[in-house]
């Protein structure tokens, strides 16, 4: 690779990996908000909270990279293009087709990092995220133990506790559970504390007064008591069996899936659509850079407007997209609809190599670009005389 090589490579890979980390962080922060619960109502910490929602960061690094790498190599060459170093570089002698292959070894290394993604990382962290998501809802504990808050642990099992001291010991306990249509028991107590060990989870209150209220009888029961344990091992459920979903399977679970598999039995055709689509995510990479260098990569002069160029080439990668969409949703249920998204992938590569290639310059036809300019001139007319 020689220097003019690593410069563009240098130059698209930085813009690339600025482009990603910024696009994941905001819809990171956008989807970890929708888990602001894990700390209010389940009373877990800020480093909890951030490592459960963190876990989808490789599955939005999945989506974002390909898009990130377009807007980097449509920034590269915007660059170059202003500088007028595409220019310089074609009156050197230097093809198009050269210059193309340091765009393509960027590409490579981003379809390399997506492969790696989606057919480990993604799946990974999904499973993890179930995983952990499941283990703390399923934490009784940490859910009652939230001071000064009424906390339903179950449908018509309320707790409520003043203060938790430093050592563990629970202050002005109130327990209310009308479960039972027939009665309903309402317990307070002086203090109390929490006690995990092999027989289950328990409440031991102390110094407390229970009320029983029947139905039938207008007058509550009312019995005093030194020490009482309610037993919470009931609402913890037990061990948590965790199924993963189609696209919680790593990439060769999909590929020599089990016979046996529940998913794979009832949903044949989404498990077949999943494993294309996994299949087809190292190509978008690279055609999208094919697509973007084919409308940007010609040479062209400051005076030539680059604008229309632009909206060509998102809007040929806009539409590639939007075929693989539409081919997976109706590929599981119309397997023939996923060979759709490998002939536009093949159609845009071959398409945009040949452009390269042959040097040919994507523009809109002359007609139009006169009824453009037009539809401008008129518009500033009248935003002038509006202004006046």
């Amino acid at each position: 690779m020689g220097s003019i090589s690593r410069y563009i490579f240098h130059t698209t890979f930085g813009a690339f990996l600025v482009v990603l980390l910024s696009l994941t962080a905001v819809i990171w922060v956008t989807q970890a908000l929708r888990d602001i619960d894990l700390m209010t109502s389940q009373g877990q910490t800020i480093l909890v909270f951030v490592g459960i929602t963190g876990l989808i960061i490789p599955l939005l690094v999945l989506v974002i990279a390909p898009i990130a790498l377009l807007i980097a190599v449509a920034h590269t060459l915007n660059k170059m293009s202003t500088d007028s170093e595409i220019i310089v570089m074609n009156a050197a002698g230097m093809s198009p087709w050269l210059l193309f292959r340091s765009f393509l070894s960027a590409a490579v290394v981003v379809s390399i990092l997506v492969t790696a993604i989606s057919a480990y990382a993604a799946p990974k962290g999904l499973r993890m995220l179930r995983d952990w998501l499941t283990e703390v809802r399923a934490n009784v504990v940490s859910t009652i133990v939230q001071p000064g808050r009424f906390t339903s642990i179950e449908s018509g099992v309320t707790i409520h506790i003043r203060e938790r001291r430093n050592n563990g010991q629970l202050m002005g306990i109130f327990l209310d559970d009308r479960r039972n249509p027939n009665e309903r028991m309402t317990v307070l107590a002086e203090y109390g504390e929490l006690i995990d060990n092999d027989t289950g989870t328990f409440l031991i209150l102390q110094e407390g007064v229970v009320q029983r209220q029947q139905v039938t009888e207008r007058d509550p029961a009312m019995v005093k008591f030194d020490r009482y344990a309610f037993d919470l091992s009931q609402f913890s459920g037990g061990p948590q069996s965790v199924k993963y979903s189609i696209r919680e399977r790593y990439l060769w679970q999909l590929m020599f899936p089990d016979p046996k598999d529940p998913f794979l039995i009832e949903q044949p055709g989404p498990f077949r659509a999943e494993l294309h689509d996994r299949l087809m995510a190292p190509l978008y990479p690279i055609a999208f850079v094919v697509i973007a260098f084919a409308y940007l990569g010609a040479p062209r002069t400051t005076r030539q407007s680059r604008t229309l160029s632009m909206v060509g080439a998102v809007g040929g990668v806009g539409i590639l997209r939007l075929i693989g969409f539409v081919s997976t949703v109706f590929g599981a249920t119309v397997p023939a609809m996923l060979v759709l998204q490998y002939v536009a992938v093949a159609a845009a590569i071959g398409g945009g190599l040949f452009v390269i290639r042959t040097g040919v310059i994507l523009e809109p036809p002359a007609f139009l670009m006169n009824w453009i300019t037009a539809l401008t001139e008129r518009i500033s007319q009248r935003l002038a005389v509006a202004m006046k």
